[in-house]
């Protein structure tokens, strides 16, 4: 035991080392801990029980939790000390810490959240911004900034954190580690502070896929079934037309993987916008309710304003009193967002919890039990520490848009690295319809190895751009081919796959498509 711990501090030491340089170009002191803790601590695990029972399912792992998460004799601190200030400590832990302990794991301290958990930036004046140890320069991303850096920079097995609009996906993606958002009211959220009661989730970071399904299971509390392949990956189109690097750099990933695994014939593409358009009405009746003006407003940033809208009015509602009493000096972006005065009538809330409703049903009815949605986790590569980036419109309307989609639905959500690109971490986001967690990180678990090796090829790959594009243009026009087929429209399909087969011709689906086509014609 004191061989690995001085194993551990030798790492640091020479992590440490390594941004040296980094830090004096910075001019920001990098704390040992990488300022992820705010305070250590240590629950054991029970004795294990005697043979021949199976031992604590968690055994050996230890984890840390964001200071949202009450523990008995521990003051929760929210991110904010006036928040230290003004409350008690716990008289109880958290059923969700408790469960982990209980299943065998130790927790060793509280990490540090954004204020008041809101932002998704990771930034926090009062107790010093976390350094990302993917990227030192960038900040770490938020709310759960704290959990993400312990696990990205080897402090901990796994972390806690809670996810309300992308406090687990953001820091996740941003500091490279895998990040988990159970579907909506599947995990308890009681002795956790709210951020907004219908939007929060308890999530989950961790370095590996096996650490995440092992914890993952105890929290999600499931019994035991057969794992199942998905039968249908559908890539959100529009959504990789957000990003702002190139987004062959995952979709390609993903698409050699998912080849690998369960054949190309599961690969199919969605418009989620034109989607949401049609299976979400409400969306219309808030955009008549909300938006003066004839300006078109796509489906997904309306998605975006009820998420945002939904977090401001909740928060209020139960801190507001707090904030109004103790005039708490609060971030200037975070304040302005809290204290604007919020002119929704009771109707309008409605129609954001009817959005809600309809999502969930969307979601569901799109994935079925079967169906995994591919979408960028975020649109920009993490931001420079202090950059003036994160507060504009373009970033907080891309980042938004995507992050509302299982925010909103109440699906669940895994963030997966894939390499770096220009020295930032990348990731891609998978979506499982709401209580599909299990099968979710069975599909994680199968192919996670196949994403990095496919991560490291793509990064290195010689293959031209354009290259690429007409791999992905055949691929389109090959899925207009399947439906004219399913119509029966035999020469439609057929001229679709040709068009297909001109744009790759070294693929045998295109080809085979076409002579069923030929075969259906002919008779």
């Amino acid at each position: 035991m004191a061989s690995h711990a001085a194993n551990l501090w030798v790492l640091l030491g020479l992590g440490l080392a390594g941004i040296f340089l980094m830090t004096k170009r910075l001019k920001k002191t990098i704390k040992a801990d990488f300022g992820a803790f705010i305070q250590k601590l240590e629950l054991l695990p029970p004795p294990q029980p005697a043979p021949p029972k199976a031992p604590h399912p968690l055994t050996g792992l230890n984890f840390a939790v964001s200071d949202v998460f009450d523990i008995e004799g521990y003051v929760t601190g929210f991110g904010h000390p006036d928040w230290l200030k003004t409350h008690e400590p716990s008289t109880r832990t958290s059923p969700v810490v408790l469960a982990l302990v209980e299943g065998g794991a130790t927790c060793i301290g509280k990490t540090v959240v954004d204020e008041l958990a809101y932002s998704i930036h990771g930034e926090n004046k009062h107790y010093s911004t976390p350094t990302n140890p993917a990227a030192p320069a960038r900040i770490s991303g938020g709310s759960s900034s704290g959990a993400a850096v312990a696990v990205a920079a080897d402090f901990v097995d796994f972390s806690l954190g809670i996810d309300t609009l992308g406090g687990i996906r953001v820091p996740a993606a941003f500091c490279g580690v895998i990040g988990f958002r159970p579907s909506y009211g599947v995990i308890s959220n009681t002795g956790i502070i709210p951020v907004s009661s219908s939007l929060d989730t308890v999530g989950l970071f961790a370095k590996d896929p096996s650490t995440l399904r092992r914890v993952g299971l105890v929290l999600l509390q499931l019994p035991f079934s057969v794992q199942r392949n998905p039968k249908q990956i559908l890539l959100a189109d529009d959504c990789f037309e957000l990003l702002k690097i190139p987004k062959d750099r995952i979709s390609q990933v993903v698409t050699n993987s998912t080849e690998k695994h369960f054949g190309r014939q599961v690969l199919k593409h969605e418009n989620l916008e034109k989607y949401f358009s049609s299976k979400v009405p409400s969306l219309k009746e808030f955009y008549s309710q909300k938006i003066n003006g004839d300006s078109k407003i796509s489906s997904l940033t309306l998605l975006a304003n009820v998420a945002q809208i939904l977090q401001r009015y909740e928060f209020k509602r139960t801190h507001g009193e707090w904030i109004n009493s103790e005039k708490p000096v609060l971030d200037s972006a975070i304040s302005a967002q809290i204290n604007e005065t919020l002119d929704m009538t009771d109707k309008e809330i409605e129609i954001c919890k009817l959005v809600r409703t309809e999502m969930r049903l969307a979601v569901n009815n799109l994935l079925k039990d079967d169906g995994i949605l591919v979408i960028p986790t975020t649109a920009y590569p993490p931001p420079k520490l202090g950059s003036k980036e994160i507060f504009s419109d373009d970033y907080q309307n891309r980042s938004f848009s995507l992050l509302s989609i299982a925010s909103i639905s109440g699906c669940c959500q895994v963030t997966l690295p894939l390499g770096y690109h220009d020295k930032c971490p990348v990731s891609v986001s998978f979506i499982a319809r709401h209580g599909g967690d299990r099968f979710l990180l069975d599909t994680v678990q199968t192919v996670y190895s196949s994403l990095q090796e496919h991560a490291d090829t793509v990064a290195k790959s010689k293959l031209s751009p354009n290259a690429v594009k007409q791999e992905h243009s055949a691929e389109a026009v090959k899925e207009k081919g399947n439906q004219a087929y399913k119509d029966k429209q035999w020469q439609k399909a057929i001229g679709f796959y040709t068009e297909a087969i001109k744009l790759s011709d070294n693929n045998a689906t295109y080809y085979s498509n076409r002579a069923a086509a030929y075969l259906e014609l002919g008779r």
